[in-house]
């Protein structure tokens, strides 16, 4: 039996499907694969789909959060439904928002230090709330909070808290 000669000569200098010739360097073992791997033809499609579907993650947070705002700011409540830490994080809300009933004082939570799974939902953060000032005053732990809203900044000179109507000072 006679062989086929091959059309691209196989020697050490060029590599076996291309043609090219091979890197100059420390030992590199090629596969004798004739065939792109999968990363290569299907890697990118993957990547954008994967990007898409995190774009559209944050968008539906985004919304969750601001749908939770509005029932909480417009009609004061309820709480319930609401979003989970972590969707509140992911959507760029950090802070929530609390008033005592006690002295009339509000004061931001920073979401991420909250210790509790990511999964719970803002609305049980409610009972574990205290104020130190009327705690301090009255010797007793004082847990007559309220959830205002979520927010993306602490409370300060130039991001006053929000208000629950127009008349509320």
């Amino acid at each position: 039996m006679s062989r086929v000669a091959s059309i691209v000569p196989v020697t050490s200098s060029t590599a076996i499907c291309s043609g090219l010739p091979l890197p100059r360097g420390p030992a590199i073992l090629f596969s004798r694969m004739g065939t792109k791997s999968r990363e290569t033809l299907y890697g990118s499609p993957v990547r954008a789909a994967a990007e898409r579907a995190t774009e559209a993650r944050q968008e539906a947070d985004r919304l969750a959060v601001a749908a939770w705002n509005k029932r909480m700011l417009d009609f004061q409540g309820p709480a319930q439904p609401s979003p989970a830490l972590d969707d509140a994080l992911n959507a760029g809300f950090g802070y929530l928002e609390v008033k005592c009933l006690g002295c009339n004082t509000h004061q931001t939570v920073a979401l991420d230090i909250v210790r509790r799974p990511k999964t719970t939902p803002v609305h049980e953060l409610e009972r574990y709330m205290r104020c130190k000032d009327c705690s301090q005053v009255r010797g007793h732990p004082y847990k007559r909070s309220h959830l205002v809203a979520l927010r993306a900044t602490k409370i300060t000179a130039s991001d006053p808290p929000s208000t629950w109507w127009p008349g509320e000072r």
